[in-house]
Protein backbone atom coordinates (compact mmCIF):
# COMPACT_ATOMS: atom_id res chain seq x y z
CA UNK A 1 0.00 0.00 0.00
CA UNK A 2 1.10 3.56 -0.68
CA UNK A 3 2.83 5.75 1.89
CA UNK A 4 2.28 9.43 1.12
CA UNK A 5 2.93 12.92 2.48
CA UNK A 6 0.31 15.69 2.08
CA UNK A 7 1.53 19.30 2.30
CA UNK A 8 -0.67 22.42 2.46
CA UNK A 9 -0.49 25.58 4.57
CA UNK A 10 -4.30 25.87 4.62
CA UNK A 11 -5.36 23.53 7.42
CA UNK A 12 -8.96 22.87 6.24
CA UNK A 13 -7.69 21.97 2.75
CA UNK A 14 -4.97 19.75 4.24
CA UNK A 15 -7.43 17.94 6.50
CA UNK A 16 -9.82 17.33 3.59
CA UNK A 17 -7.00 16.04 1.39
CA UNK A 18 -5.71 13.73 4.14
CA UNK A 19 -9.28 12.48 4.79
CA UNK A 20 -9.78 11.57 1.14
CA UNK A 21 -6.39 9.90 0.90
CA UNK A 22 -6.96 7.81 4.02
CA UNK A 23 -10.25 6.57 2.59
CA UNK A 24 -8.57 5.30 -0.58
CA UNK A 25 -7.91 1.57 -0.24
CA UNK A 26 -4.61 1.91 -2.10
CA UNK A 27 -3.19 4.31 0.52
CA UNK A 28 -1.93 2.74 3.72
CA UNK A 29 -0.24 5.65 5.51
CA UNK A 30 -0.65 9.44 5.32
CA UNK A 31 1.69 12.00 6.93
CA UNK A 32 0.77 15.71 6.85
CA UNK A 33 2.76 18.95 6.98
CA UNK A 34 1.61 22.57 6.92
CA UNK A 35 4.70 24.11 5.29
CA UNK A 36 7.59 23.22 3.00
CA UNK A 37 10.29 23.32 5.69
CA UNK A 38 8.43 20.85 7.92
CA UNK A 39 7.69 18.64 4.94
CA UNK A 40 11.38 18.55 3.97
CA UNK A 41 12.39 17.72 7.54
CA UNK A 42 9.81 14.91 7.67
CA UNK A 43 11.08 13.45 4.39
CA UNK A 44 14.73 13.59 5.47
CA UNK A 45 13.81 11.86 8.74
CA UNK A 46 11.84 9.15 6.91
CA UNK A 47 14.72 8.50 4.53
CA UNK A 48 17.19 8.46 7.41
CA UNK A 49 15.19 5.81 9.26
CA UNK A 50 14.66 3.70 6.16
CA UNK A 51 10.94 4.43 5.83
CA UNK A 52 9.46 4.27 2.35
CA UNK A 53 7.75 7.34 0.87
CA UNK A 54 5.90 6.73 -2.38
CA UNK A 55 4.34 10.10 -3.11
CA UNK A 56 3.96 13.75 -2.08
CA UNK A 57 0.67 15.62 -2.59
CA UNK A 58 1.87 19.18 -2.65
CA UNK A 59 0.32 22.66 -2.62
CA UNK A 60 2.20 25.27 -4.67
CA UNK A 61 1.78 28.62 -2.95
CA UNK A 62 3.00 28.31 0.64
CA UNK A 63 5.12 30.50 2.94
CA UNK A 64 8.81 29.63 3.21
CA UNK A 65 9.54 26.98 0.58
CA UNK A 66 6.75 27.07 -1.96
CA UNK A 67 5.66 23.83 -3.59
CA UNK A 68 7.80 24.25 -6.71
CA UNK A 69 10.96 24.94 -4.69
CA UNK A 70 10.26 21.91 -2.52
CA UNK A 71 9.58 19.79 -5.60
CA UNK A 72 12.97 20.73 -7.08
CA UNK A 73 14.65 19.59 -3.85
CA UNK A 74 12.66 16.35 -3.89
CA UNK A 75 13.73 15.63 -7.47
CA UNK A 76 17.33 15.69 -6.21
CA UNK A 77 16.74 12.77 -3.83
CA UNK A 78 18.43 9.47 -4.79
CA UNK A 79 15.00 7.80 -5.12
CA UNK A 80 12.48 10.66 -5.26
CA UNK A 81 8.82 9.99 -4.45
CA UNK A 82 6.19 10.72 -7.05
CA UNK A 83 4.87 14.30 -7.13
CA UNK A 84 1.21 15.28 -7.33
CA UNK A 85 0.45 19.00 -7.16
CA UNK A 86 -2.79 20.07 -5.48
CA UNK A 87 -3.42 23.78 -5.92
CA UNK A 88 -6.01 26.46 -6.49
CA UNK A 89 -3.98 28.00 -9.32
CA UNK A 90 -3.79 26.90 -12.95
CA UNK A 91 -0.63 28.85 -13.79
CA UNK A 92 1.78 26.30 -12.30
CA UNK A 93 0.88 23.44 -14.65
CA UNK A 94 3.73 24.00 -17.08
CA UNK A 95 6.36 24.14 -14.33
CA UNK A 96 4.82 21.04 -12.73
CA UNK A 97 5.26 19.17 -16.00
CA UNK A 98 8.89 20.30 -16.16
CA UNK A 99 9.38 18.72 -12.73
CA UNK A 100 7.85 15.49 -14.09
CA UNK A 101 4.82 15.62 -11.80
CA UNK A 102 2.54 12.61 -12.01
CA UNK A 103 -0.60 14.75 -11.86
CA UNK A 104 -1.86 18.30 -11.29
CA UNK A 105 -5.12 18.72 -9.34
CA UNK A 106 -7.10 21.92 -8.93
CA UNK A 107 -8.90 22.80 -5.69
CA UNK A 108 -11.48 22.07 -4.53
CA UNK A 109 -10.35 18.49 -5.03
CA UNK A 110 -13.03 16.06 -6.15
CA UNK A 111 -12.80 12.54 -4.71
CA UNK A 112 -12.94 10.88 -8.13
CA UNK A 113 -10.21 13.14 -9.50
CA UNK A 114 -7.98 12.42 -6.49
CA UNK A 115 -8.61 8.70 -6.95
CA UNK A 116 -7.36 9.03 -10.53
CA UNK A 117 -4.18 10.72 -9.29
CA UNK A 118 -3.64 7.98 -6.69
CA UNK A 119 -4.00 5.42 -9.48
CA UNK A 120 -1.33 7.19 -11.52
CA UNK A 121 0.95 7.26 -8.49
CA UNK A 122 0.38 3.55 -7.82
CA UNK A 123 1.29 2.73 -11.43
CA UNK A 124 4.39 4.93 -11.31
CA UNK A 125 5.83 3.31 -8.16
CA UNK A 126 4.99 -0.26 -9.20
CA UNK A 127 7.91 -2.37 -10.47
CA UNK A 128 8.54 -1.28 -14.05
CA UNK A 129 6.21 1.69 -13.60
CA UNK A 130 6.78 5.34 -14.38
CA UNK A 131 6.57 5.11 -18.14
CA UNK A 132 3.47 6.33 -19.94
CA UNK A 133 1.74 3.41 -21.60
CA UNK A 134 0.31 3.56 -25.15
CA UNK A 135 -3.29 3.65 -23.90
CA UNK A 136 -2.72 6.48 -21.42
CA UNK A 137 -3.80 10.00 -22.26
CA UNK A 138 -1.15 12.31 -20.89
CA UNK A 139 -1.83 16.03 -21.28
CA UNK A 140 1.16 18.31 -21.79
CA UNK A 141 0.66 21.86 -20.45
CA UNK A 142 2.12 24.63 -22.62
CA UNK A 143 2.05 28.41 -22.19
CA UNK A 144 0.37 30.43 -24.94
CA UNK A 145 -0.01 34.19 -24.53
CA UNK A 146 -0.26 34.02 -20.76
CA UNK A 147 -2.71 31.12 -20.83
CA UNK A 148 -2.10 27.42 -20.23
CA UNK A 149 -3.18 25.02 -22.96
CA UNK A 150 -3.17 21.24 -22.54
CA UNK A 151 -1.93 19.29 -25.56
CA UNK A 152 -2.78 15.55 -25.64
CA UNK A 153 0.22 13.29 -26.04
CA UNK A 154 -1.34 11.44 -28.97
CA UNK A 155 -1.53 14.71 -30.94
CA UNK A 156 2.28 15.10 -30.96
CA UNK A 157 3.83 14.16 -34.32
CA UNK A 158 7.41 14.55 -33.19
CA UNK A 159 9.57 16.35 -30.63
CA UNK A 160 12.68 18.31 -31.52
CA UNK A 161 15.50 19.33 -29.16
CA UNK A 162 16.00 23.11 -28.89
CA UNK A 163 18.72 23.79 -26.30
CA UNK A 164 17.17 23.43 -22.83
CA UNK A 165 13.73 23.07 -24.44
CA UNK A 166 11.83 20.61 -26.58
CA UNK A 167 9.60 21.80 -29.42
CA UNK A 168 6.49 19.65 -29.77
CA UNK A 169 5.13 19.50 -33.33
CA UNK A 170 1.42 18.80 -33.82
CA UNK A 171 -1.08 19.21 -36.61
CA UNK A 172 -2.32 22.44 -35.02
CA UNK A 173 0.98 24.11 -34.20
CA UNK A 174 4.32 23.93 -32.39
CA UNK A 175 4.89 24.36 -28.65
CA UNK A 176 7.99 24.78 -26.49
CA UNK A 177 8.35 22.81 -23.26
CA UNK A 178 11.28 23.27 -20.87
CA UNK A 179 12.59 19.69 -20.74
CA UNK A 180 15.46 17.78 -22.31
CA UNK A 181 14.70 15.40 -25.17
CA UNK A 182 16.30 12.58 -23.19
CA UNK A 183 13.96 13.16 -20.25
CA UNK A 184 10.96 13.22 -22.59
CA UNK A 185 12.11 10.00 -24.25
CA UNK A 186 12.31 8.27 -20.85
CA UNK A 187 8.94 9.70 -19.78
CA UNK A 188 7.25 8.42 -22.94
CA UNK A 189 9.04 5.07 -23.06
CA UNK A 190 6.60 2.45 -24.31
CA UNK A 191 4.16 5.03 -25.73
CA UNK A 192 5.23 4.58 -29.34
CA UNK A 193 7.88 7.32 -29.57
CA UNK A 194 11.10 6.47 -31.41
CA UNK A 195 14.44 8.29 -31.36
CA UNK A 196 15.32 8.78 -35.04
CA UNK A 197 18.09 11.34 -34.56
CA UNK A 198 20.02 12.71 -31.59
CA UNK A 199 17.70 15.75 -31.72
CA UNK A 200 14.41 14.15 -32.83
CA UNK A 201 11.83 11.86 -31.22
CA UNK A 202 8.99 10.67 -33.48
CA UNK A 203 5.54 9.21 -32.75
CA UNK A 204 5.21 5.93 -34.65
CA UNK A 205 1.45 6.35 -35.00
CA UNK A 206 1.98 9.46 -37.13
CA UNK A 207 4.60 7.95 -39.45
CA UNK A 208 2.99 7.62 -42.87
CA UNK A 209 5.97 6.43 -44.86
CA UNK A 210 9.53 5.13 -44.55
CA UNK A 211 11.64 5.42 -47.69
CA UNK A 212 15.29 5.54 -48.71
CA UNK A 213 16.90 8.32 -50.73
CA UNK A 214 20.59 8.13 -51.64
CA UNK A 215 21.06 5.49 -48.95
CA UNK A 216 19.46 7.62 -46.21
CA UNK A 217 16.21 6.72 -44.44
CA UNK A 218 13.47 9.34 -44.66
CA UNK A 219 10.23 9.45 -42.66
CA UNK A 220 7.01 11.16 -43.67
CA UNK A 221 5.43 12.30 -40.38
CA UNK A 222 2.19 14.18 -40.84
CA UNK A 223 3.09 16.91 -43.35
CA UNK A 224 6.77 16.91 -42.33
CA UNK A 225 9.71 15.04 -43.88
CA UNK A 226 12.36 13.95 -41.37
CA UNK A 227 15.77 12.36 -41.94
CA UNK A 228 16.81 9.36 -39.87
CA UNK A 229 20.46 9.34 -38.79
CA UNK A 230 22.51 6.39 -40.07
CA UNK A 231 23.20 5.09 -36.56
CA UNK A 232 19.45 4.97 -35.80
CA UNK A 233 18.23 3.56 -39.14
CA UNK A 234 18.23 -0.17 -38.33
CA UNK A 235 16.58 0.28 -34.93
CA UNK A 236 13.97 2.69 -36.34
CA UNK A 237 13.02 0.24 -39.08
CA UNK A 238 12.72 -2.64 -36.60
CA UNK A 239 10.69 -0.57 -34.13
CA UNK A 240 8.34 0.69 -36.81
CA UNK A 241 7.61 -2.84 -37.99
CA UNK A 242 6.78 -3.92 -34.43
CA UNK A 243 4.79 -0.84 -33.50
CA UNK A 244 2.81 -0.57 -36.73
CA UNK A 245 1.30 -3.93 -35.80
CA UNK A 246 0.33 -2.74 -32.32
CA UNK A 247 -0.56 0.95 -32.48
CA UNK A 248 -3.85 2.39 -33.81
CA UNK A 249 -3.50 4.56 -36.88
CA UNK A 250 -4.72 8.19 -36.80
CA UNK A 251 -8.10 8.87 -38.38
Amino acid sequence: MLRVLAVDDELPALEELAFLLRHDARVGHVVTATDGVTALQDMVQMIGTGERLDGVFLDIRMPGFDGLELARMIRGFPAPPGLVFVTGHEDGAVRAFELQAIDYLLKPVRAERLAEAVGRLAEAVAPGGGAIEPGDEEMIPVELGGRTRFVPQHAVWFAEAKGDYVRLHTGEGNYLVRMSLGALERRWAGAGFIRVHRSTLVSARHVQELRFEDGRAILQVGTETLAVSRRHTRRVREQLVRQFRALPRPT
